[in-house]
């Protein structure tokens, strides 16, 4: 009887190795599946006359093949690699907006400012304002598109956010139903394998979307934290993630942690890693910053453009106008929590000082300071208006209170508002509103290059005289106050000299061209009302705004070389990011799938290893049948 004891538990032993490895076989392309093994163990002895004799084997249990480090280092990884790899697709959907060549900005913006040229030439060509006029509208037109698609990136970034937020919380459901599975099966003195690689599959799923802490439980279920310390599932119960607009910007959207009714905001850094996380860091930093550098190219665009404008005279005698619609002051964004009725704006001052940043006005017990959000740095003032990174921040109306903040974003509306203001062509102002006549003793040495009003002096039109003297310097008679000191104390008092290089007075740039020779005069007043037609000293001027340092000392005409610059920076910066981090997550996994997953030619090994055993234990059955057969017919005669 023993024999065949043994011969029957090693048959179904052997049987049921077969049937598991049969079930690895067939599960070597199910997501999640762990190569399952069974563990075999001695069926105990029994003492006789003349020895112990082994009672045969038995099957313990069957057992996943899993490595808990491994699986959350894969985990960990894979979440880190699934962030940086969909923000690297979002910025390359990023950068096509933003063409080279002919089609973009940057052509856009120099060709608006070269059509100057040719009024330069012909003031009075009534064609080639046409032109100028055209040119700035294709500009105009250009950033609001550009505008628009960055928008349009926005809202679909946006919209992929509240999908991943719900299927993140779809996951929490099914896990925390399977901790409570789990709970339920612990007492089985088995493991659930097949429970386990669902909770492992349903955690690597989540990883992916949200970079995850676990933390497992005696009962066998495993509780899972966000975004450092928020409990997404504790045992058998599944809080949530939401999501929700900005309480102070509510052109963005913010993401929170419900648990119980109540709602805790969740700061974009704490994230980690995931897909929600990629998600966030290019919405609200690539994205944002990106609208502010399109934005500070429109707005110091079209205040330089309009500021140089205003200087010069139309065909009909009439000061100039401004170019582009002015964009309207950024309004300050009142925080909730703000018990003050102040209204905050914000209006371009300096258009070569902007900085593409964002702001946040604070009204702290020691007083005021202004931080500048892109790095932080917090300017200290002692009330308001006042004048920082080329903007000047204003209380409109009311009075705020200590604590109050308020958001001021100057640049995200300007490219997408930008408009022509000017739609006639003898609206345009090419004339300058003054004129340079040499005196008629000069020697010739020198020659007048260009003459165009650079700032809204009240000492504009004063008549002034330059005189040259032997050591090439000149005297400047006629200046008004607010100009610059003399070079040279004299006496006489002097200025120095430097061919081509501007006489910057009483609020004109004089540029001549030679060698003067001493007693050379040039007299600087009123231009005659006669003149405008054949006057194109504002069109120089327009043309000089070419070379005009605006964007940290890039000029003008390469605003959009510094944008594209940065874009291409953060494409190139996630593109390694995308790939480092990929390759670590892919080493990680593969690690993991050495261990747990199926290797058919393994199985195959093991599959002919225990059919040999099933066929011995057979044999062995039937040895055994047959001698207890023998000995029943002997012992019956």
């Amino acid at each position: 009887m023993s024999a065949l004891n043994i011969g029957a538990r090693a048959l179904n032993a052997n049987l049921a190795a077969l049937q598991v490895i049969g079930n690895n076989i067939a599960n070597v392309n199910t997501p999640g599946y762990s190569r399952q093994n069974v563990l075999q163990q001695t069926s105990g002895y029994q003492k006789m006359g003349n020895g112990y004799f082994g009672k045969g084997m038995e099957i313990a249990t069957v057992e996943r093949s899993h490595n808990a480090y491994l699986t959350r280092e894969a985990q960990m990884t894979g979440s880190v690699a699934a962030a940086d790899a969909l923000r690297y697709s979002r910025l390359q959907q990023l950068e096509s907006a933003f063409p080279t060549g002919t089609a973009g900005l940057g052509a856009a913006l120099n060709d608006m400012l070269n059509a100057w040229s040719d009024v330069s030439s012909s003031p009075g060509n009534l064609t080639a304002r046409v032109v100028v006029i055209a040119k700035g509208e294709e500009l105009a037109s250009r950033l609001r598109n550009t505008a628009s698609q960055l928008d349009a990136l926005q809202q679909a970034t946006q919209q992929q956010v509240e999908g991943t937020v719900k299927v993140i919380n779809g996951l929490a459901q099914d896990l925390a139903k399977v901790n409570a599975r789990l709970t339920e099966s612990r007492g089985s003195g088995h493991t659930p394998n097949d429970l386990l690689d669902q909770r492992d599959q349903i955690l690597k799923e989540m990883s992916k979307l949200v970079q995850l802490t676990t933390v497992p439980a005696d009962d066998g279920s495993v509780s899972v934290f966000v975004a450092g310390s928020q409990p997404l599932v504790l045992g058998q119960r599944a809080n949530a993630l939401a999501t929700g607009r900005d309480s102070t910007d509510s052109s963005r959207i913010a993401l929170s942690f419900v648990q119980g009714g109540l709602s805790t905001p969740i700061p974009d850094e704490s994230l980690g890693g995931g897909e929600l996380a990629g998600l966030m860091r290019f919405m609200n930093d690539d994205l944002v910053d990106t609208q502010n550098l399109l934005g500070r190219m429109a707005l110091a665009t079209a205040t330089t453009v309009n500021n140089q404008h205003a200087l010069g005279v139309d065909l009909q005698g009439n000061p100039g106008q401004n170019f582009f619609i002015p964009p309207a002051a950024a309004a300050g964004l009142p925080v909730p929590t703000n018990t003050g009725n102040a209204d905050i704006s914000a209006s371009v001052a300096d258009p070569t000082a902007l900085v593409a940043s964002d702001y946040e006005v604070r009204f702290d017990a020691g007083g005021i300071n202004v931080v500048r959000l892109s790095d932080g740095t917090s300017t200290p003032v002692p009330a308001l208006p006042a004048q920082i990174d080329g903007l000047t921040f204003n209380i409109d109306a009311g009075a705020a209170a200590v604590g109050d903040r308020f958001l001021v974003r100057p640049f995200e509306a300007a490219a997408r508002n930008l408009q022509v203001a000017i739609g006639a062509p003898d609206r345009l102002a090419a004339a300058s509103p003054v004129m340079v006549t040499p005196g008629t003793g000069n020697a010739g040495g020198l020659s007048v290059e260009s003459l165009y009003a650079s700032s809204s002096s009240a000492n504009l039109t004063d008549p002034v005289t330059i005189t040259f003297l032997a050591d090439g310097s000149f005297t400047a008679t006629g200046l008004g106050p607010g100009n610059p000191p003399p070079d040279n104390v004299g006496p006489p008092a002097s200025y120095n000299y430097t061919p081509g290089q501007p006489i910057t007075l009483n609020g004109w740039n004089l540029t001549l061209r030679g060698s003067p020779t001493a007693g050379d005069t040039f007299s600087v007043g009123a231009a005659p009302a006669g003149s405008i037609a054949q006057n194109a000293g504002n069109a120089t001027g327009m043309l000089g705004l070419r070379d005009l340092p605006t964007f940290e000392g890039v000029p003008l005409s390469d605003g959009y070389v510094s944008l594209f610059s940065d874009i291409g920076t953060r494409v190139q910066g996630a593109e390694f990011a995308a790939s480092f981090s990929g390759q670590i997550a892919t080493t990680a996994e593969t690690a993991r799938a050495n261990v747990a997953g199926v290797n058919l030619d393994e199985e195959a090994a093991r599959l002919l290893q225990y059919q040999q055993a099933y066929q011995a234990s057979a044999k062995f059955l039937q040895i055994a049948q047959s001698t207890f057969d023998s000995l029943l017919q002997t012992v019956g005669r």
